[in-house]
């Protein structure tokens, strides 16, 4: 018996459909077009072809797209500028500054400059805060989208017991939050653990994001368990190409688990179908709309 498959691309095709359909309905009944700002610092390939990929899907669900690229050299001080003009532009409601940064720009400010009802990365301390107080709050996009694959095997994940492997802001700790507003039981594993195969053997849900290429083998499993693989890896073949693993040892792991999400097509797919949930629903709330269906 072989694990059921999450498909990650299928969800994010679904729920970027459902956001297309609340674009539409907000522009026709408020005459309100959502719209998103990223800032891209420097020319790193793969946060490139990221920022490409979120402009044209962002533009797919209807949305406003404003692309910022800046040279890498560029200063503390214009970076922090052009943050504040998207704070105060009223087309602008979610802003995004693509990571990492430069190493001689100083990343928590910059994140702290962000208006953080526009914080669709949902870094800004007051929605971390917010977050881990239970109340409302921007959440980071991939946590977010970790729940939604969770969702579509268990729809309530109240009294499961969840294992996260990885602590950090952008995925660990959000998703420990998320976890507990969704009434699961959570351990939270990292590098100072002992003994994770035990740990791991007690959990229903499995969330791997420790960024070790298989580290989570497959007799860790419980058997049944929701494996979601928020890992990736890039490791080379024997043909000199590269190929993405995740965290967990996937052809291991099928065999024991109830459903896993496979690396890639994956967590991956709905990064940026996060993003616009995160853009419309800070929309809604900067103009006081009712909350959208997604």
């Amino acid at each position: 018996m072989t694990a059921r498959i999450i498909d990650g691309k299928a969800i994010a095709a679904d729920l970027r459909a459902r956001v297309a359909e609340e674009v539409a309905r907000v522009k026709r009944d408020h005459s309100l077009t959502p719209g998103l700002a990223v800032v891209l610092v420097g020319n790193d390939p793969a946060s490139e072809v990221y920022v490409r990929s979120k402009h044209t899907q962002t533009q797919a669900a209807g949305m406003a797209s404003f692309e910022h690229k800046l040279p890498a050299e560029v200063s503390q001080a214009d970076l922090l500028a052009l943050i504040e003009e998207l704070n105060r532009d009223p087309a602008v409601h979610g802003i995004l500054v693509q990571l990492p940064l430069p190493k001689h720009l100083h990343t928590e400010t910059v994140i702290n400059a962000i208006d953080p009802a526009k914080d669709v990365d949902g870094l800004h301390p007051n929605n971390a805060g917010r977050l881990a107080g239970g109340f409302a709050a921007l959440s980071p996009c991939t946590p977010l989208g970790c729940i939604i694959l969770t969702k579509s095997v268990h729809p309530s994940l109240e009294g499961m017991n969840a294992i996260v492997i990885g602590r950090s802001n952008l995925v660990g700790r959000p998703l420990l939050q998320l976890l507990l507003n969704e009434n699961a039981t959570v351990t939270i594993a990292h590098s100072r653990s002992r003994d994770l195969p035990r740990l791991c053997a007690q959990a229903d849900l499995v969330y791997a994001a420790v960024g070790k290429q298989e580290i989570v083998r497959g007799n860790w499993l419980k058997p049944g368990a929701t494996v979601i693989d928020v890992g990736i890896n890039r490791i080379p073949t024997a043909e000199g190409k590269t190929r993405l693993v995740g965290d967990v040892a996937f052809q291991e792991a099928i065999e024991v688990a109830g459903a896993i999400t496979p690396v890639p097509g994956g967590v991956g797919q709905m990064t940026v179908a996060c993003l616009l949930v995160n853009t419309l629903r800070a929309a809604c709330v900067i103009h006081r709309l009712p909350a959208p269906g997604v």
